[in-house]
């Protein structure tokens, strides 16, 4: 039988999983409410069903989150019965003393990292399975399918293991963990395309509405009361958006759109020569290397 271009994406997709399944004693996958997490969930699906999921969901709750991803989250881990465990950056801050970032497009991106990483030590947590493709972002490029990190949680971009054909190598040394990334190799257009093929529900944030936004240095960002407040140069605009990440409220932006459909969602994709991240992200804009050091510091 002859696999189109996304029949192979899946089947490799799964496979990824079921590997993840057989080599690791206390795997999660990582679900925000987000396309590509949504993705993962219903790759799981496909990998596990009738049975249940061989992990648990975890959401690293900043407390900047989207709602209409937050209820989309809860929704989701609640039809399909799965365990959803959700830890909050705010618990962290407090516990540990950690100081936020003040001033203008400050944001919990780095603070998160402490969170996520807690999270594993409580769970023991050996593999984390993530939405994360190489796309998105050149940091992510470079790293492997099983991405080895070391008892700090740590990434180093030299230090990678050869991947050859569908070999996958999950030994890891007591304290290390693994994030693994099934859709590595698929683009934001496939991860499109493959939610319309399989008819996979969205939360309304993805599609053109009339929201009220935040215009700043050109980017329009939503308004969120304690998180992002209006500047001196900042002006309050009503527009017409959708949004091609629903990462932190403090860092993305949205973008216009008269998207309102999936059909016109994957159109607006194939036009545009800007990436998802390069369009909306303000954090990765931060340095040049601005996702690789947060990378080699523990971020997913």
């Amino acid at each position: 039988m002859k696999l189109d271009y996304l029949d192979q994406l899946e089947s490799e997709a799964i496979h990824i999983m079921r590997e993840v399944a057989g080599q690791f004693e206390r795997p999660a996958l990582l679900f925000s409410g987000g396309k590509d997490s949504i993705t993962l969930v219903h790759l799981a699906r496909k990998a596990f069903r009738p049975g249940k999921f061989p992990f648990p969901l975890v959401h690293i709750d900043t407390g900047h989150n989207f709602q209409e991803a937050l209820d989309f989250r809860d929704w989701l881990a609640e039809s399909l019965g799965e365990r959803l465990v959700v830890r909050y950056v705010e618990d962290t801050i407090r516990a540990k003393g950690l100081k936020e970032p003040t001033g203008r497009n400050a944001s919990r991106n780095a603070l998160q990292t402490f969170t996520l990483l807690d999270t594993i030590e409580e769970f023991e947590f050996d593999a984390c399975i993530g939405g994360a493709r190489r796309d998105e972002e050149k940091a992510r490029a470079k790293e492997r399918v099983f991405s080895v990190r070391d008892e700090f949680g740590s990434w180093d971009p030299k230090r990678q293991r050869p991947e050859l054909w569908n070999t996958y190598n999950g030994k890891i040394h007591k304290g290390e963990n693994v994030r693994v990334f099934p859709i590595s190799n698929w683009t934001e257009l496939d991860v499109w395309n493959y939610i319309k093929r399989e008819n996979i529900a969205l939360p309304p944030i993805y599609f053109a509405h009339e929201r009220e936004l935040i215009l700043r240095d050109g980017k329009l960002l939503a308004t969120a009361k304690g998180v992002i407040q209006a500047e001196e140069g900042d002006q309050i605009v009503t527009r017409k958006v959708r949004f091609r990440t629903v990462g932190d409220i403090s860092c993305t932006a949205a973008v216009e759109s008269e998207a309102a459909t999936l059909d016109a969602a994957i159109a607006e994709i194939q036009a545009t020569r800007i990436s998802e991240r390069g369009e909306t992200r303000i954090d990765d804009q931060v340095s040049e290397a601005a996702m690789e050091d947060r990378k080699k510091g523990g971020y997913f």
